[in-house]
């Protein structure tokens, strides 16, 4: 099973594969710069993904592996990746020190 979302709404161990780069508008000279700058980067389509790290205040920036690179993003510049994550692939977060059983 996999979902279609934005890249700035995947959580830590979210893996898939990026099916869209920016939002192909191209009017906004600054969308079109950071469409560049992602591409550049190996933000490419067919690119596989995993969500490795999210930041502690308000979850930014996140740290990703883009196929054998690892790369952190703001949510906001995530926002322009369109990510198909593969829920069967996806891990399970390890739980809080606080959750383990003694």
């Amino acid at each position: 099973m996999s979902d279609t979302i934005r890249l700035s709404q995947a959580r830590r161990g979210d893996r898939g594969v990026i099916i869209q780069v920016g939002g192909h508008c191209h009017h906004d000279e600054h969308a079109l710069e950071l469409e560049r700058r992602l591409l550049e980067l190996g933000f490419v389509e067919g690119a596989r993904i995993e969500l490795l790290h999210e930041g502690l205040v308000g979850g930014d920036p996140i740290a990703m592996k883009v196929d054998d690179m690892r790369v952190a993003l703001r949510r906001h510049e995530a926002a322009g990746l369109v990510v198909r994550i593969d829920t069967a692939l996806t891990t399970i977060a390890e739980p809080a020190a606080d959750q383990v059983a003694a």
